[in-house]
């Protein structure tokens, strides 16, 4: 079923879905094929990197059942009514929009695929992005109902994967990436999350989840890496804090590892505007063979 739903949204990519958001110049899904893996923090520091660069950026949050942005971005106050839309919030100096600002905190969100489908058609249509550079969309892990709505409504330029070194985040990787294969979205590329962690007394580098494992998928795969990120106590607390890492503390080698896989993000995006980049070259049939393959193999 899950293959069929896949094909039909494929298909399905064609008019009119250009005037959800005609001032968005660039869509890109941030993902991961498992959870737990830093997915929203990863969103949230991308998307404040981007725009402290000098980019228009906006935020989306489609984890319906899960809606963590407005807290890891600081933002309590619910979005504004303006002429029958939703002025989405902001901070620090991005745009954003989720279902955590409509929803109680202890309310749970139980919904079935329709709904959500919905939900995420409404956060395009009736949220007044203006003119964005780029509009991050922070998917809820997996393969499910928001990653196929997302396929179908808007062009998307690509989706960047999220991972951990250890191989059973990497397989859920490999899933990932063929669902997005399926829909025609191209992947931007891979980023290592928690890659490893670095003792503040004594300054020893540990690899505490394997090492290398993103890097390798990546090359595996015929996909740009764009960057590992550590696993550090202060990215944790920027996320509970509603301060990002990036803002809290610009200087340390953490906040730098957002703004290298930032701009090595726009750097892809501008590529492939000008043609030059593209999907690795690869026929479709030729990625969904290297992701159907285990890592060990050539």
């Amino acid at each position: 079923m899950g293959e069929v739903n896949a094909e039909n949204a494929a298909q399905g990519r064609g008019q009119g879905k250009d005037d959800l958001i005609p001032g968005v110049k660039h869509v890109i899904a941030v993902s991961s094929g498992k959870g737990g893996v830093g997915k929203s923090t990863v969103a949230v520091n991308l998307a404040v990197a981007l725009g402290l660069s000098g980019a228009k950026v906006g935020l989306m949050d489609t984890d319906v059942t899960g809606p963590d942005i407005p807290m890891m971005m600081g933002v309590s106050k619910p979005p504004e009514q303006q002429d029958g839309k939703i002025k989405p919030a902001e901070s620090h100096g991005v745009k954003l929009i989720s279902m955590g600002f409509f929803v109680p905190e202890e309310t749970a969100v139980v919904w079935r695929g329709p709904m959500i489908h919905k939900a995420i058609e409404q956060f395009f249509r009736d949220v007044l992005w203006g003119e964005l550079d780029y509009l991050l969309i922070d998917l809820p892990p997996g393969t499910g109902d928001a990653q196929i709505t997302l396929s179908q409504m808007v062009p998307m330029c690509g989706a960047v994967t999220v991972t951990t070194p250890q191989e059973v985040a990497l397989h859920d990787v490999r899933k990932g990436m063929m669902m997005f294969q399926k829909v025609n979205v191209p992947i931007l590329g891979i980023v290592e999350n928690m890659s490893y962690f670095v003792c503040g007394h004594c300054g020893e580098r540990s690899e505490i989840f394997s090492y290398g494992g993103g890097e390798r998928a990546a090359e595996k795969l015929g996909v740009p890496f764009l960057g590992r990120i550590p696993i550090d106590p202060a990215i944790r607390a920027g996320g509970d804090t509603g301060m990002p890492i990036v803002v809290a503390d610009p200087k340390s080698p953490q906040a730098a590892a957002f703004r290298q896989i930032a701009s090595a993000l726009a750097d892809r995006i501008r590529a492939m505007t000008a043609g030059s980049g593209g999907q690795s070259g690869a026929p479709i049939e030729s990625l969904l063979k290297k992701i159907k393959r285990p890592l060990g193999t050539g």
